[in-house]
């Protein structure tokens, strides 16, 4: 299985005991699924992985090791999905790089018109004044 051209190999699964749904499965099954993945020895380029510790800094521990759990569902293998697509959904919002964004100046009209409306309301507020004889 990959997630975005990564081998499965780079990923580390810990399996623990689940809280919440399950019934008697909670006491006797590890259903519980940490993914551990070290970040730095992946095979991503440098500038997605700085982007991820940027936006996804909640998620990683001492040494760049990104931690992910899932205990969503029943069954092992459904939380062991759950994680991969995480994690996927994760990379997919990082891969692409930030469009740079481009200063503009407003149109000549655009201040000639804020300008307008400012003598305007500036002269209403003139003709409100008391009148001193």
């Amino acid at each position: 299985m990959k997630i975005m051209k990564l081998p499965i190999e780079e990923f580390e699964f810990i399996y623990s005991r689940s809280g919440g749904a399950g019934g008697q499965n909670v006491n006797k099954l590890n259903t519980k699924v940490t993914l551990k993945w070290d970040i730095k020895s992946s095979s991503l380029p440098k500038a997605v992985i700085e982007r991820f510790l940027k936006q996804f800094g909640q998620f990683v521990t001492e040494g760049d090791v990104i931690q992910i759990t899932s205990q969503r569902h029943r069954t092992q293998s459904r939380n062991k999905k759950d994680c991969l697509e995480k994690l996927s959904e994760m990379l997919s919002s990082v891969k692409k790089s930030p469009k740079k964004r481009i200063k503009t100046k407003p149109k000549k009209s655009a201040i000639e018109e804020r300008l307008k409306d400012k003598r305007s309301k500036s002269e209403t507020k003139k003709l409100r004044k008391k009148i001193d004889y």
